[in-house]
């Protein structure tokens, strides 16, 4: 079929994006350009704010970082009104399509960038004028891209015979694993009945197409906030109780937790920290960490154990801990009844010349929670991979997607939906 939507808007839209990334339940100016590019088309319903956020939210900055990502929307041109809505965090967007009767559809994809100095030399990005302005943060992830997929893939279905309901979920927060719990919750997923998630890259170059990722890691991520009594290091060492010590503790620990004989597991302690001088016995430190399992229930034996080992550690050198869930996300499997509707769609995009019925991630996406959330109510769904040649891996200051493989994104996930509508597989 041939593309309803230019090149050129795409790329246009894609790249204002890039040029504003911003972190978890902090894309004011991101939801707010998809919102305004919403209102320009025939949709039937736009939500945003509160009320596309089901559950309660984790996470969320305090007051202070939000105005400031706040106030920084505003000045880069986000329309007053739209964000006077997302004030508080509540970002994301859900646009509904309704064409008479036929199946609900959603389609998922996440906006949300990444903490990461963008590089500014031999970079497509910075080299055509698209360089992130927000220092400190890139879209490394290709999140931009996904909500162009979104945006794009509307453009086709308007444009088309379609009979049915699409709703885009334009998910905040899948960096942090934060976002996808609440809108999974909402009542907008309620009665989807297929779902489609999608994501640009994993190591597949433009032209490649996975109808059907699986292998998801279950995460779990967790701070541990230690506690005790500062004194002097050199004069009077034994009055204190050091928090340092607890937490090294922890750490060594984390990674002694015994492995699973039903499949894999993982730990990391990722973040570190604690002192404030060196001949002071540490009165604070922490840990940032995060456990993943092959499977939910391995997630959560790893989690439980953590919790030991962090509790234990406190104990152990007579310091206090506080520990708290940041973020979390199940496994989830893709469907066989759509990734044959994926894959049979691939096979006559423009563009496309390989397809793949099947890969595994090897990682973890809150997209799972919107995937379970369906197929536990007797839906289907699947999780797309989009090939893009990028010239850094994912999470680096280099990456950058082949804007070519926008058109491909757009045509497949379209396509993929008109079929649906067609088969009801």
């Amino acid at each position: 079929m041939s593309l309803a939507v230019a090149h050129d808007d795409l790329v246009q839209f894609r790249r204002d994006l890039h040029r504003h990334p911003e972190p978890a339940w902090c894309e004011f100016y991101t939801t707010a350009r998809i919102v305004e590019e919403l209102e320009t088309r025939d949709v039937d319903e736009i939500h945003y704010g509160p009320d596309v956020l089901g559950a309660e939210r984790m996470n969320v900055p305090d007051d202070d970082e939000l105005a400031e990502w706040f106030d920084r929307a505003k000045a880069a041109g986000a329309r007053e009104d739209i964000l006077a809505e997302l004030e508080g965090g509540y970002t994301g967007a859900v646009a509904v399509i309704r064409r008479g009767d036929g199946p609900v559809v959603g389609l998922r994809v996440d906006i949300d960038a990444l903490p990461i100095e963008e590089a500014d030399a031999e970079h497509a990005p910075a080299d055509g004028g698209f360089r992130s302005e927000n220092e400190g943060w890139m879209h490394a992830c290709g999140h931009d891209a996904h909500a162009t997929f979104g945006l794009g893939a509307i453009d086709e279905v308007l444009a088309s015979d379609f009979e049915g309901t699409l709703k885009v979920f334009f998910q905040p927060g899948e960096e942090q694993i934060v976002g996808g719990k609440p809108m999974a919750e909402s009542e907008l997923i309620g009665d989807v009945e297929y779902l489609v998630a999608v994501h640009v890259g994993l190591d597949h170059p433009t032209g490649e197409v996975v109808a059907g990722v699986d292998g998801f890691l279950a995460v779990s991520h967790f701070l541990a906030e230690f506690s005790g009594v500062p004194s002097h290091a050199g004069g009077h060492p034994e009055q204190g109780k050091n928090t340092v010590q607890a937490m090294a503790a922890a750490v060594q620990n984390l990674y002694g937790i015994p492995r699973h004989a039903d499949g894999a597991t993982r730990v990391n302690a990722g973040l570190v920290g604690g002192g404030t001088a060196t001949n002071i016995i540490p009165e604070e430190s922490y840990v940032e960490g995060e456990v993943r399992g092959e499977t939910t229930d391995l997630m959560e034996y790893m989690d439980d154990k953590a919790e030991t080992v962090l509790r234990s550690a406190a104990e152990m050198h007579e310091v206090e801990v506080e520990t708290e869930r940041l973020g979390r996300a199940p496994s989830a499997t893709s469907d066989q009844e759509l990734v044959d509707v994926v894959a049979d769609v691939a096979g006559g995009v423009s563009g496309v010349d390989s397809v793949l019925e099947r890969d595994e991630l090897g990682g973890s996406e809150d997209a799972t929670f919107l995937m379970r959330a369906v197929q536990d109510d007797g839906g289907y769904a699947t999780y797309v991979g989009v090939g893009t040649d990028h010239p850094g891996g994912h999470h680096t200051s280099t990456f950058d997607v082949d804007e070519a493989s926008l058109d491909v994104g757009v045509e497949l996930l379209s396509g993929t939906v008109l079929e649906i509508a067609k088969r009801r597989p």
